[in-house]
């Protein structure tokens, strides 16, 4: 069964985009990501899951902090949104 849900910082930092990353954001970017890989066990992905985030309007931002989707569950695609094969 499908699984998703995001990690947000509680503290923002102004980290608006992953591409104005600086320096000052290693660590907050860090524990984002251990973060994400708690939750994952907490929620029993062990078979996998992919961590995304949206940068710009090309990338698909539509919120204006940094955060991630954490998504598993199921067998997922690459690249994303193709059928399995």
């Amino acid at each position: 069964q499908r699984r998703t849900f995001l990690v947000i910082p509680k503290i923002r930092a102004g980290l608006t985009r992953l591409s104005k990353a600086t320096e000052e954001h290693k660590m907050l970017l860090g524990h984002l990501m251990y973060t994400a890989q708690l939750v994952a066990k907490q929620e029993k992905l062990d078979a996998g899951f992919r961590v995304v985030v949206n940068d710009g309007v090309e990338g698909c931002q539509s919120v204006y902090h940094l955060h991630l989707h954490v998504l598993g569950g199921e067998q997922l695609t690459w690249p994303p949104g193709c059928p399995p094969q």
